[in-house]
């Protein structure tokens, strides 16, 4: 099956498929990106109103102190190192960029607590810019149906994928892949018995050989 194929597949089965975080501006995106990191996206959209009352914009998240940023991140895993980040996040982007969240990836990656990932969320969603983020469903997701070698790395991963996917795809494509993940190819109890892409599936051929 083609890679086309594969994403026509899911979108049938997900044709809804968009960010489920909650924003507004490129800096809540950023900002709610950022926290997502090993929390599910509902964590963070219970915490973000709290977070977005008290720090508006990105220059009053830059003048806070730590520990009102995490009181209201405390829920969300990392909290502590998340709220650093934000804050020196926030403090590049008044200091070197005039308050303004950049759009290119090497300024993005610049910023604390904001690799690659991110970035390409934050220029995909926000900026509209043709990326292909990769999260641990995408990356799962891509591995399972062969579309990427096993042991191949994150920027391995994004490489192969943008080379087999069409440009204009590549942000459907991310959020296809990270729907098929969180609802279906979970990676505990996967719903094999119900998947229309099982002929494609090299996790199922592995557990049926061993």
């Amino acid at each position: 099956m083609k890679t086309d194929e594969i994403l026509d597949q899911i979108e049938q089965m997900f044709p809804d498929a968009k960010c489920e975080l909650v924003h507004h501006s490129a800096y809540e995106l950023l900002v709610a990106v950022m926290l997502s990191a090993q929390t599910t996206d509902i964590s963070v959209n219970k915490a973000t109103p709290q977070l977005f009352e008290r720090f508006p914009t990105v220059e009053s998240l830059a003048n806070a102190s730590l520990n009102e940023v995490e009181g209201c991140i405390r829920q969300i895993g990392l909290y502590r190192n998340k709220a650093k980040n934000l804050i020196a996040m926030a403090q590049k982007v008044v200091n070197d960029y005039q308050g303004v969240i950049p759009n290119t990836m090497e300024e993005l990656t610049s910023l604390a607590g904001v690799g690659r990932k991110t970035a390409n969320v934050v220029l995909s969603e926000w900026f509209h810019v043709p990326s292909l983020a990769v999260d641990t469903h995408v990356e799962r997701v891509s591995k399972r149906l062969g579309l990427v070698k096993m042991n191949a790395s994150v920027l391995e991963t994004e490489q192969v994928l943008k080379r087999k996917i069409k440009k204009d795809r590549w942000i459907s494509a991310h959020h296809l892949f990270i729907f098929f993940g969180r609802y279906h190819c979970k990676a505990i109890h996967p719903a094999c018995e119900d998947c229309p892409l099982l002929s494609q599936c090299k996790y199922q051929k592995h557990i049926m050989k061993s």
